[in-house]
């Protein structure tokens, strides 16, 4: 069984992170806009979970959030953002991710947060 996951952040720091809590148990493609996280979505059909964050240049990840639910409705997408938002977070629930993490975040939350969703 696959535990790919699919991390679309704008901030180099942020991915370089997250590859660093997640590299050691999941495969990761990593992207920094919105379009190419589409692209590695239509391109990979075994990616259990996308970790999206929503201030990206171009393409808002609220945008984006709707487009791989349009295209994938069973994939889960945990969003994670600099921004603690009650209306960005229940917007971002309505239009189906499954949860959210705020940044800065810590290793432990992003771990315990990608094992409910990938094993």
């Amino acid at each position: 069984m696959s535990n790919k996951i699919l991390v679309c952040d704008d901030e180099e720091g942020i991915r370089e992170s997250l590859k660093l809590i997640l590299a050691d148990n999941h495969e990761l493609i990593l992207t920094d806009n919105g379009e190419q996280c589409i692209d590695a979505l239509k391109n990979n059909s075994d990616i259990k979970l996308v970790l999206l964050d929503i201030k990206m240049p171009k393409v808002n990840g609220l945008d984006v959030l709707k487009n791989i639910k349009e295209i994938y409705p069973d994939m889960n997408v945990i969003i994670v953002t600099g921004y603690k938002s009650v209306e960005t977070a229940s917007e971002a629930t309505q239009l189906g991710a499954a949860g959210y993490i705020v940044k800065p975040f810590k290793s432990d939350e992003i771990l315990e947060t990608v094992k409910k969703y990938v094993s």
